[in-house]
């Protein structure tokens, strides 16, 4: 009875062995080519998405985009990668539901990275500057030691060499498996931007989704421009977590970032395809000679 019988999701015989296939190798085909739409529903070809900046074509909802695509979009081509080969080394030994040490290897593997963080040096229009870009898929950009020396060393980069530094966030905050080690970072990045300001070198920081917890409690607010992307969630806590703590239905829109420049808390909100842009004309203004 080899009618019944089936190789490769094929039937061997039978009427329908040929559609099955067809349908198989369809399936096949267009496997990942699709995605849908988390602002408006809408099924966008992924191709047609990756050419639009990862933003849709419909509803302009700003999809999450990966640390080097940052960096290609915002700087112009030669510019160079510095500051890498810093992994963690796992201080506490940390196991939940499995090994620290696993989850950094399978976050490694998956992203190319050795943690959730990218340096580079280069040309933003006329401008030569120090790029810090957050790798939200790495431990969900979560900030621990690796993160936060790597970012102390571009804010240092930018006052030695007095580049204007720019920061993109994406994170949850800080990494609970590194402990007081990741907490010690806040206060770490804080101090250098100090620095950076007493040195009156421009720090611009740009927050995207989403920007929370310890991240956005240090270096994330304290840019001389604070300028975030479309429909960003920006916040210490989430929205969900205020609501059970504080027992109150919170307004729409809470904690994105359009709410937060209406309260004061963002100098600006820019599209992605814009943001090239706006950065050169701010870095024109923040450079220029005081006037007396």
């Amino acid at each position: 009875m080899s009618w019944f019988k089936r190789e490769s999701g094929e039937y061997e015989s039978g009427p329908h062995s040929r559609s099955v296939a067809s349908v198989g190798e369809k399936r096949v085909r267009t496997e990942g080519l699709w995605i849908k739409c988390v602002g408006c529903r809408e099924i966008i070809w992924k191709a047609n998405l990756l050419a639009n900046l990862n933003v849709c074509p419909k509803c302009q909802h700003h999809f999450k985009m990966g640390a080097r695509q940052r960096i290609d979009l915002l700087l112009d081509p030669g510019y160079e990668l510095v500051d890498g080969g810093l992994r963690s080394n796992d201080p506490l030994n940390f196991t939940d539901i499995k090994p620290y040490k696993a989850r950094l290897r399978a976050a490694q593997e998956a992203t190319g990275l050795d943690d959730a963080i990218l340096n580079a040096v280069g040309q933003l229009g006329p401008h030569q500057v120090v790029l810090s870009a957050m790798e939200y898929s790495f431990i969900g950009g979560s900030m621990g030691a690796v993160v936060g020396e790597t970012i102390a060393r571009a804010v240092d980069r930018a006052r030695l060499t007095r580049k204007p530094l720019i920061i993109i966030a994406a994170s949850g905050g800080a990494r609970m498996m590194e402990g007081v080690v990741s907490l010690m970072q806040l206060a770490k990045i804080s101090t250098a931007l100090a620095q950076l300001d007493d040195a009156k070198v421009p720090y611009i920081c740009i927050l995207t989704d989403p920007t929370t917890g310890g991240v956005t409690a240090s270096f994330a607010m304290l840019g001389d421009l604070n300028i975030a992307e479309p429909g960003a969630l920006i916040g210490f806590a989430g929205p969900r977590v205020i609501e059970q703590t504080i027992r109150q239905k919170l307004p729409e829109g809470f904690q994105r970032s359009e709410f937060l420049l209406e309260k004061g808390f963002l100098d600006a909100v820019v599209h992605r395809r814009e943001l090239k842009g706006y950065l050169i004309r701010a870095l024109e203004f923040l450079r220029a000679p005081a006037v007396a």
